[in-house]
């Protein structure tokens, strides 16, 4: 019995309330949660409290309440929160990365390198991601090298990495989800597969902006537009600003020829996430096309 309760995750609940995006509910959990069984334990819920407001969107709160003298992981989230804000200060704060984790070949802080990763991801450095998520064995880590290793197409890479997942903890909502996210690469029958998973993971904790996301592109990629379209209203419903929402919205509009929601949910994704990848690949698109047509276009007389 004394061995059962060592192995129980006091934060279990926080945890997967930020895994499948419920970031509200993540916070919640996190307030009331009054004691914990170790000072360690205490700032692991702050850090996922923390990330659910940047989540959100909301950067003002981790940088007002976490000050210099707070414990060095939360002294991470605050780095990715002033990263998030302040798009002035990016290219201080990439090269402060790069001469820390140079300077240290062995790094214990693991919530710095998770850290690290997000923000090169979003600088679209993959590769340096990659290499720094090997450093640390945990599931989140490995949830990400998967999702890295299918944005460069490597579907036999990140199978292998989940059959790693699945060794370590095959229930745990990160394997569940990475799984999903391979059966969606895969495709075809795999399509199936990774629907019950969201399915799952949604009569377990609730639905999610997240978790209906996942639904709506099984479905798009099924050809159930109507289906898709269904998951994606009520994730609007939870999030009108959701940016996943507004990218599977934008490309369903465009499926089932309603082209002026295409446009309307275009224009809602440039006013609230204007940095989106999505938009910055259609930029860069269009640009490559007003070149292709400048090359063809007939010679004036």
């Amino acid at each position: 019995m004394a061995r059962q309760q060592q192995d129980v995750d006091e934060l279990f609940e926080i945890k997967n309330f930020f895994y499948i995006g419920n970031y509200q509910q993540c916070i919640k959990e996190a307030q009331e949660l009054r004691k914990t069984s170790t000072p360690e334990v205490a700032v692991e819920k702050l850090i996922f409290m923390y990330r659910s407001f940047i989540a959100q969107n909301k950067f003002l709160v981790v940088l007002d309440e976490i000050k210099p003298s707070s414990n060095p992981k939360l002294q991470s989230i605050k780095l990715l929160a002033e990263y998030m804000s302040n798009k002035s200060k990016r290219d201080t704060i990439v090269t402060q990365l790069d001469e820390k984790l140079s300077a240290n070949a062995n790094i214990e802080d693991e919530m710095l390198i998770l850290v690290a990763a997000t923000i090169y991801q979003r600088e679209n450095n993959l590769e340096a991601a990659y290499r720094l998520l090997h450093t640390i064995d945990n599931l989140e880590a490995s949830a990400m090298i998967i999702d890295i290793l299918l944005k460069i197409n490597r579907l036999d890479l990140a199978n292998s990495k989940l059959t790693e997942m699945k060794e370590k903890d095959d229930d745990a909502t990160l394997t569940q989800l990475a799984q999903s996210w391979v059966h969606c690469a895969a495709g075809k029958d795999d399509l199936r597969n990774a629907y019950y998973i969201y399915q799952d993971l949604i009569d377990k904790y609730g639905s999610t902006p997240l978790l209906l996301n996942g639904q709506a592109v099984t479905y798009i990629a099924q050809g159930k537009f109507e289906e898709a379209e269904a998951a994606l209203m009520e994730a609007l419903d939870k999030d009108p600003n959701y940016p996943d929402t507004l990218v599977n919205m934008v490309v369903l509009s465009q499926h089932m020829s309603k082209s002026d929601g295409a446009k309307r949910y275009l224009a809602q994704l440039k006013d609230s996430h204007a940095e989106h990848p999505f938009l910055k690949d259609l930029e860069g698109k269009e640009r490559e096309f007003e070149r292709i047509c400048m090359q063809y276009a007939p010679i004036k007389a």
